[in-house]
């Protein structure tokens, strides 16, 4: 198929073969007169490495005068070598996760197309939520599988405004009872819109006493069902004893950002605390 450029002729070949007693030396240069002769082994082990493709001087030298290997490839050849048929049977394994995520997405777009058109007989109208009806803002923590510990815990928090209490003796009475799980601004993490108005305060219960998190959540439940009970219970009255604001200034101070001062904790700056006199006058007032 290839043909080597470089040979080694016969006579040399056979001149390499023969012992060295019986070979016939020729005469040396003056320059190479007194240059030692390598050993026979020694060339046909230059001969064996290179391929066979080293063409010999003179004994005892070689010298290579083109490259190793020349191939000469026949329009046949080449032709036979690019429409030769790939022998590799299967796909490599990116390609199979390629095509395995392709079959994914297949599966969900007949899901969408076959089975979603099902679920209009399920179909019911929006109706927003009641506050009235469902008060509590429940979070709950998820690490996705993983177990942690915080997992079971279970956090409620609800307006004041919303819990069935009887009048404003009872509103202050569960302020005075909740102690400082009650706040008069929503906590942050709380789920709370900012369009909402604080009213009378939140309160935040939270608890991870069990394994469970229905179990933690039934406990902050009942704890603030008992709330509400006393506090519509008329018995005693506590109208007289001011609320402990303790840890809510303790809360704002640390947050270094001047909420303490001027009662802002209990009445947040909005755009009506801006000075009228300070508005520029219309075409109407004037």
């Amino acid at each position: 198929m290839a043909s080597t450029a470089l040979r080694l002729s016969r006579s040399r070949l056979s001149r390499l073969a023969q012992p060295s007693s019986s070979r016939s030396i020729p005469a040396a240069s003056s320059a190479s007169a007194h240059a030692p002769l390598a050993p026979r082994s020694l060339l046909l082990r230059r001969f064996a490495s290179s391929g066979g493709d080293v063409e010999m001087e003179e004994e005892g030298t070689s010298r290579r005068k083109r490259s190793v290997l020349e191939q000469e490839v026949s329009p046949d050849d080449l032709f036979e070598l690019l429409t030769e048929p790939n022998d590799v049977g299967d796909m490599p394994s990116l390609t199979h996760r390629m095509m395995m995520e392709k079959r994914r997405m297949l599966h969900y777009f007949r899901l969408i197309e076959h089975e979603m058109p099902k679920l209009v007989a399920y179909r019911k109208p929006f109706i927003p939520p009641n506050s009235k009806e469902t008060p509590l803002y429940v979070k709950s923590i998820s690490y996705q599988g993983e177990n942690h510990p915080a997992v079971a815990k279970r956090a409620i928090v609800v307006n004041v405004d919303d819990l069935p209490l009887a009048d404003a003796a009872a509103v202050h009475t569960i302020k005075l009872l909740a102690g400082p799980r009650w706040t008069p601004n929503p906590p942050k993490d709380a789920g709370v819109m900012e369009q909402e108005a604080w009213g009378n305060g939140y309160i935040k219960i939270s608890c991870e006493t069990y394994s469970n998190g229905e179990q933690n959540l039934k406990w902050a439940s009942d704890a603030l069902d008992r709330l509400v009970e006393q506090a519509n219970n008329q018995k005693e009255s506590f109208a007289d004893l001011p609320l402990d604001m303790r840890h809510v200034y303790a809360k704002v101070r640390k947050g270094k950002k001047g909420d303490h001062r001027r009662d802002r904790p209990l009445r947040p700056v909005s755009k009506a605390d801006f000075p009228k006199e300070w508005l520029p006058r219309t075409a109407a007032s004037s």
